[in-house]
């Protein structure tokens, strides 16, 4: 749903001016001589204040692996794509997807290819769909394709879920840490330091350390909280204007013991299935490596591939570059090379992304069993310090007395 502005005249020929929101400007030209008034001119605003206000994709994955699964559907049960993409519209719950397919169902009813209506809009459409879809068209197997891109998307949604889900854990465990440490240096330890010094005891070295944290801590919570702040954005802003920087951020997470493994895995499944649906497609090889470049989101990935490109131009093999990378494990490559020799290699990229997405699921279970014990020691050792260096001075004072 759009907002366009108009200005027109009444039929008694006063000069009108307003905005009405619609779905296209055909509609909002509707809408504004169902108000009797004759339009001279309609466009769409760009304010801000008319503008769903979006950060990197306009639609939630969930959303639209949900679409692509009731389109695949519906292209199967022999609803016209019109058809299908009216329904579907109609009952997202995804205000751009919304607006995005009733841009598309106007553009499909006036004669225009599914593929070439869609790209209009690439927050809502990836590129891994769109060629597709566009290879789907040429082919005439659009039920396929939908039916190989939904379970792409599935796939992928679900790694990524799983992915989060074990980065989100200890972090959210570190933060529960650091919270349970500073209410105790900042509300419990001063509660004590008071009795200490009106008994006058000799403090022991530990005491004296937490003492000294909280009143550091209590003084400049300010300067403590604004170095965080300050570190977060400045990686946030390195991480993103700098490529040098969002290079090496990248090599040193995949160069991590457990969980750069874990990430490696994510990154070589993500690129092995989203190649293998591409080439299933009939969709270019050299395209289809420009579109996982751009899909995969990892710096050292996206170089690797930009290499392979320059060696199919050259008439080598997809092979030999991944060979040379430290990022690609044997099996990868090894099946990759069979693949190329054998004119199998979709169905190989397919069962590499099967083996490294069932490798994530196991890791992450494992890491997920094993972290939160360690993360319990870890909570456990910096209360316990605490309340040593509380419980020290008092058993020396019980001890005077």
């Amino acid at each position: 749903m759009g907002v366009y502005k108009y200005t027109g005249r009444s039929k008694l020929g006063e000069q009108k001016k307003g905005t009405v929101d619609a779905e296209s400007k055909a509609k909002a030209i509707a809408k504004i001589r169902e108000l009797g008034i004759s339009p001279r001119e309609v466009t769409e605003s760009n304010s801000i204040l008319h503008k769903d206000l979006t950060i990197g994709s306009a639609v939630k994955m969930e959303h639209f692996v949900v679409f692509c699964r009731q389109f695949a559907t519906l292209i199967r049960a022999g609803v016209s794509i019109v058809e299908s993409i009216h329904i579907l519209g109609s009952q997202t719950e995804s205000k751009a997807l919304k607006k995005a397919l009733s841009s598309v169902e106007e553009d499909i009813r006036s004669g225009i290819a599914f593929s070439t209506a869609a790209v209009k809009f690439p927050k809502v459409f990836p590129p891994l769909f769109i060629n597709m879809m566009r290879a789907g068209e040429a082919t005439g197997n659009m039920d396929e394709t939908l039916e190989r891109l939904a379970g792409s998307f599935e796939k992928t949604f679900k790694l990524k879920k799983k992915i989060q889900s074990a980065m989100m854990y200890p972090i959210m465990l570190s933060i529960l840490i650091l919270a349970v440490g500073a209410f105790m240096l900042i509300w419990l330890v001063p509660q004590f330091t008071e009795n200490f010094e009106s008994f006058g005891a000799e403090l022991p070295m530990i005491t004296l350390i937490v003492l000294a944290f909280s009143d550091a801590l209590k003084a400049y919570w300010w300067a403590f909280f604004g170095i965080i702040i300050a570190v977060i954005v400045t990686f946030t802003m390195l991480f993103k204007k700098n490529k040098q920087f969002h290079y090496s951020v990248h090599y040193i997470l995949l160069r991590m013991p457990i969980f750069g493994t874990l990430m490696q895995k994510s990154a070589i499944a993500l690129m092995t299935r989203t190649l293998s649906s591409l080439f299933s497609s009939s969709v270019p090889i050299l395209n289809a490596l420009s579109i996982a470049e751009k899909i995969s989101g990892n710096p050292i990935i996206e170089e690797v591939l930009q290499k392979a490109k320059k060696s199919l131009e050259n008439g080598s093999t997809l092979a030999e570059p991944l060979e040379k990378s430290w990022v690609f494990p044997p099996l990868v490559t090894q099946m990759i090379a069979i693949g190329e020799k054998t004119g199998s290699l979709d169905y190989m990229l397919e069962k590499v992304a099967e083996f490294y997405e069932d490798d994530v699921d196991r890791t992450v279970d494992s890491l997920k069993s094993l972290i939160e014990p360690l993360m319990i020691l870890l909570l456990a050792g910096i209360v316990g310090f605490i309340v040593a260096a509380i419980l020290l001075p008092m058993f020396s004072l019980y001890e005077q007395m």
